[in-house]
């Protein structure tokens, strides 16, 4: 498959801290990558960085072949980057189809409209008149998503998905991947939630203190190997010679 995304070896800074060093991915279209990783391994960075809300001070991000480093967000977004933030972010004071329809302020052509949208995430459907205020914490997400699909993304940014989430209602919102999937758009997505990065992802790529220290298909690598990298400990540690 073709790579819709690539990031050659960025850095990112927030004044004098680096936060990503060196970084390298690379999301083939119709894939699902998850970077995982403990609380300020840069994951929420990265992917603010992909999206155009911070820019490398080293390094380059292509999307579809073209250099889009010091591209805009908003022209981002109208190329076919979308992302679902951290925290979700919606307008309280609006409803859910409100919110919604904000996503699709750009435009662009595409699969996803309301009804493909309340197809994928039946819930919203059911409180498309409530505000955004009044929803759960699970409802704001698939909400949150729901925007960010009405932008037609040909690469849906998901940030933190299960943070603050009770397990049943984080499978719930997984359960509309594969849907999503199947209408052609790519996802990165950000987890620390070990078992849905494992069960939804081609691959996965972990981070630890801005460096990545594991990646591979999600198939091929140990819920172990995964654990020690995710902390930074060695995967062979507390084994005994056989």
């Amino acid at each position: 498959m073709n790579a819709l995304l690539e990031v050659d070896a960025i850095d990112v800074a927030y004044a004098d801290f680096r936060a990503l060093h060196g970084i390298s991915l690379t999301v083939a279209e119709g894939e699902t990558l998850a970077v995982i990783g403990a609380n300020g391994a840069g994951k929420s960075t990265l992917l603010k960085t992909v999206a155009g809300l911070l820019r490398p001070v080293a390094g380059q991000i292509r999307f579809d072949g073209h250099d889009v480093s010091r591209t805009p967000a908003h022209q981002r977004v109208r190329q076919g980057i979308a992302l679902t933030p951290e925290g979700r972010r919606i307008f309280g004071s609006l409803t859910v189809e409100e919110n919604l329809k904000v996503g699709a302020h750009g435009r662009r052509q595409g699969p996803w409209n309301l009804a493909t949208v309340y197809d994928a995430f039946p819930l919203l459907a059911e409180k498309r008149s409530r505000r955004g205020a009044h929803l759960s914490g699970g409802e704001q997400q698939a909400t949150a998503i729901g925007r960010a699909l009405m932008s037609n993304p040909r690469l849906l940014l998901l940030d933190e998905v299960s943070l603050g989430l009770a397990p049943v209602v984080i499978a719930d919102i997984y359960k509309a991947l594969p849907t999503i999937t199947a209408k052609g758009t790519t996802v990165l997505v950000v987890e620390q939630d070990l078992t849905q990065a494992l069960t939804v992802a081609d691959r996965v790529q972990c981070l630890l203190e801005g460096r990545t220290v594991l990646e591979g298909a999600a198939a091929d690598v140990t819920r172990k190997q995964v654990q020690a990298a995710y902390f930074g400990v060695d995967a062979t540690e507390g084994q005994e010679d056989e």
